[in-house]
């Protein structure tokens, strides 16, 4: 069973930065790919980025490049989301999930096994 439980979300003014933190929890975990989703009002779940534990392979939306960076501590099971140049429309619920089979490039939710809470982020003009 993995468990994943996010933190750091909160309100900040466009342009700003945020950094998020999944803690993971689980006997393989270090064998999955860990990513970032999020879920506007009224919109579907879209894919942020992701990392694959084992070699530190990363992979982005294209909305985010050059803003978010996805990264990991094995020490600690904790996987970020440090995001930069926030802008309103990246204001949303966001989720860490874990995809036990499947690779970084894989961006449909329902390739991802386990799920975390989601943490609110909310980005004024």
């Amino acid at each position: 069973q993995v468990q994943l439980v996010e933190s750091g979300g909160g309100l900040v003014q466009a342009g700003g930065s945020l950094r998020l933190a999944c803690a993971a929890s689980g006997r393989t975990i270090n064998s999955y790919t860990m990513g970032w989703f999020r879920q506007a009002p009224g919109k579907e779940r879209e894919f942020v980025a992701a990392i694959r534990w084992t070699s530190g392979i990363t992979y982005y939306a294209d909305f985010v490049k050059g803003r978010f960076t996805i990264s990991e501590d094995n020490v600690k099971n904790t996987v970020f989301l440090q995001m930069s140049v926030l802008k309103p429309e990246d204001t949303a619920v966001y989720y860490c999930a874990a995809n036990k089979y499947g690779s970084v490039a894989d961006t449909n939710a329902n390739q991802y096994d386990y799920w975390g809470q989601g943490t609110q982020v909310t980005v004024s003009s």
